[in-house]
């Protein structure tokens, strides 16, 4: 199994920031539900690897959403409603009391693309907070990732096409009555997927959080799937923050049919593939980086790194024997740093990344068995 790597020439000590990360953090805790996931360590896997720690941050299950985009969505959508209404909703203590105050923005409905996890995420804060949404997604997208959006209430269109043909279909719908509410940008559509970015930072403040309490030193090795960039752009800004130390070095996997960014990045500019994306990874199924995290990305990633699926099979039997149920997209991360540490030039790249027996790995589960045929398939066992 080949493994493609680029290393960036051009990291920054630090990285730019949008905002105070801590707004977010403070609005997801006022949530019905809220809970940081948990941060699991896995000395079994981390001796496996050879290095000194591995923990995991499993983010398959948030807000009852198996995944952490529900995070982001939130975070953007409350930004955007606030900002449509044109006026301040505090004070409110409940989802029922946020939802009166958007009332006079009522009939709206929320548009986006997905391959499955923020169509999802942005179809149930449309029910929870009395909105409509409609969804486009791709014709080859899994059964089981669309019935769980159409349980949610939304309207689903089916586009002939990749992601990134149902991103152009959804980004036509803005209009009075409609918000777009995207996880990646273009021209002139910008601030939404801004604000996507800032929630995520809930994901690294917690794990900053639960290390203090461990009384353990922050990773020295970040591994984070990239996709559109979205999430990686929030591990850039939190791990590139002064306060932290400069030796940490940030991994961002993207599977070798859909690794637009290792494209971009060797090509010096934003490109976008030529070849439909065609990896089990879907939720990393994306053709072009997103624009506002494309600043951060390309300066923030130590080495971009494409994988073949068999990698995330792999990431997926071995966290599963641990007790951690992964789908194929977050599993990618692991299944990353094995195919870095285990693969066909394992020793060139460890060190590369200045890897040894005492390094500190830190590796986001990204999503839950979002397709359970899949995953029962691929791990020999039922998600359940």
């Amino acid at each position: 199994m080949t493994v493609d790597m680029y290393q960036n020439s051009t990291v920054l000590a630090s990285g730019c920031h949008f905002s105070d990360a801590g707004q977010s953090l403070a609005f997801h805790r006022r949530l019905p539900g809220y809970a940081p996931t948990p941060l699991v360590n896995v000395p079994l896997l981390a001796n496996r690897l050879g290095v000194g720690k591995i923990w995991i941050k499993n983010e398959a299950n948030r807000f009852g959403m198996p995944s952490f985009k529900i995070l982001g969505t939130s975070w953007a959508l409350y930004r955007a409603l606030v900002e449509r209404l044109g006026t301040d909703v505090e004070p409110w203590n409940s989802l029922e009391e946020l939802a009166s105050r958007f009332t006079p923005l009522r009939p709206l409905t929320l548009v986006t693309a997905t391959d499955g996890n923020h169509g999802q995420a942005v179809a149930h804060l449309a029910a929870l907070l009395d909105f409509q949404a409609h969804i486009f997604v791709p014709r080859d997208m899994a059964e089981s990732r669309i019935n769980a959006i159409k349980q949610e209430g939304a309207m689903i269109t089916l586009v002939n096409g990749t992601y990134d043909d149902a991103v152009k279909r959804a980004a036509t719908q803005e209009g009075e009555r409609s918000l777009v509410l995207s996880d990646t940008s273009w021209p002139g559509y910008e601030r939404i997927p801004r604000w996507v970015i800032e929630g995520y930072a809930t994901i690294l403040q917690e794990v900053d959080e639960e290390l203090s309490r461990w009384q353990q030193r922050g990773p020295d090795l970040v591994v984070v799937q990239i996709g559109v960039g979205a999430l990686a752009a929030a591990v850039v800004q939190h791990y590139r923050r002064p306060a932290v130390p400069s030796h940490v070095k940030i991994v961002g996997i993207e599977p070798t049919s859909a690794a637009c960014a290792l494209t971009s990045m060797k090509a010096g500019r934003i490109v976008s593939l030529t070849d439909p994306p065609q990896s089990i990874m879907a939720g990393l199924n994306c053709g072009t980086p997103s624009l506002i995290a494309w600043p951060l990305i390309s300066t923030g990633i130590d080495f971009f790194v494409a994988i073949e699926d068999e990698w995330a099979k792999l990431g997926m039997h071995d966290l599963a024997m641990i007790g951690l149920v992964a789908g194929e997209t977050g599993a990618a991360g692991f299944g990353g740093l094995a195919a870095l540490l285990t693969g066909p030039s394992s020793q060139t790249m460890a060190s590369a990344l200045g890897v040894d027996t005492s390094t500190r790995v830190l590796v986001i589960c990204t999503e839950g068995a979002t397709d359970p045929v899949a995953y029962e398939r691929i791990v020999g066992k039922s998600p359940a």
